[in-house]
């Protein structure tokens, strides 16, 4: 699956199911099927970042998702 393509499925997944704006840490472990502890390393290296209340955005998760794909 190229990079264009997983860009239109995580639309199509937005477009049809709602999402929060915003996630917990544990949440984002279960999403990207990681442990709490891997994704803590993601945000420590800077590859995920946090918002101002500590909580990780949902484009964060996608920009991560499409990366990884990459």
């Amino acid at each position: 699956m190229d990079t264009k393509e997983l860009q239109q499925i995580i639309q199509l997944i937005k477009d049809t199911h709602p999402r929060p704006a915003h996630v917990t840490l544990k949440q984002t472990a279960e999403m990207l099927h990681m442990s709490e502890p891997t994704v803590r390393k993601l945000i420590r290296a800077g590859s995920i970042k946090l918002n101002d209340a500590g909580m990780i955005p949902i484009t964060e998760i996608d920009k991560f998702t499409v990366a990884k794909a990459a």
